[in-house]
């Protein structure tokens, strides 16, 4: 069985680059029309979570959330995750009818065709420039209107798979205080289990998603910065421990190591 395993976990892990190359191909018209103007991103979200809900579903994947609080239209918000899986990204995408601008890695911008799209969605980031950095808070600015919001993995890089929780970065806390916006904290139990970078690991299944509820900003000043951070980061890291699935799997994988 096992033989027979490898080379069917194979063909499905192919089937998801296949899948990804050949609808963006579709959809590259029409995305490349509505990000044109930044007017027309509130259509191009909806094109890219019905992107996402394909590529989601097309792998076998089924979604279930649960929300202790919700979010209101028009009402901005930082999105911050926990990161561990390439279905992340799609996963929060479809959690939001409310527009969200990503911060994400400059490096990705060199993946054909993706790339190009990308440079032109989302706001990016090289850590290692302070100038980068600050760039992100000019464009957040911009961005941070008419209920749109932020979405950062406060990790700030997907960890190695026997890690709970990797130590956040100061980026999402810094720009949710100066812009006095809640942040809203979500679990993702089964991304990592079911589609982490192992080709040999994982399959179709159900992404289970909890939205907490959100860490309040207003009147926080940026010396509160640090404080916040670790209490998100205490929160989210004895939440995921809490799950049976997501400790099994990351236990299993740390007697490996």
């Amino acid at each position: 069985m096992k033989f027979l395993k490898i080379p069917l976990q194979l063909i499905w892990r192919s089937w998801f680059y296949i899948l990804i190359f050949v609808t963006l191909i579709l959809i590259s018209p029409l995305l490349f029309i509505l990000t044109i103007k930044e007017s027309y991103y509130p259509q191009m979200w909806k094109l890219v979570r019905f992107w996402s809900k394909v590529l989601i579903y097309g792998m076998g994947f089924r979604l279930e959330f649960n929300n202790e609080q919700t979010i209101e239209p028009n009402k901005s918000y930082m999105f911050c995750p926990n990161h561990g899986s390439l279905m992340d990204a799609f996963v929060l995408v479809v959690s939001s009818k409310n527009p969200i601008v990503f911060v994400g890695k400059k490096s990705l911008a060199k993946i054909p065709i993706f790339g190009f799209f990308y440079k032109r969605i989302i706001i990016m980031v090289d850590r290692s420039s302070a100038k980068s950095r600050k760039r992100v808070y000019e464009l957040a600015k911009k961005r941070l209107k008419n209920g749109t919001s932020i979405g950062i993995f406060p990790e700030g890089l997907v960890p190695t798979e026997g890690v709970v929780l990797a130590p956040f970065k100061n980026g999402a806390f810094s720009l949710a205080i100066e812009y006095q916006i809640p942040i809203v904290p979500q679990s993702y139990y089964d991304c990592k289990r079911l589609f982490s970078w192992d080709f040999l690991k994982g399959g179709p299944g159900l992404f289970r998603i909890k939205q907490h509820k959100f860490f309040e900003t207003k009147g926080l000043k940026i010396q509160d910065l640090d404080n916040l951070k670790e209490r998100l980061y205490t929160f989210m890291r004895n939440d995921l421990l809490a799950d049976d699935k997501y400790m099994k799997d990351t236990n299993q994988i740390k007697n490996q190591l």
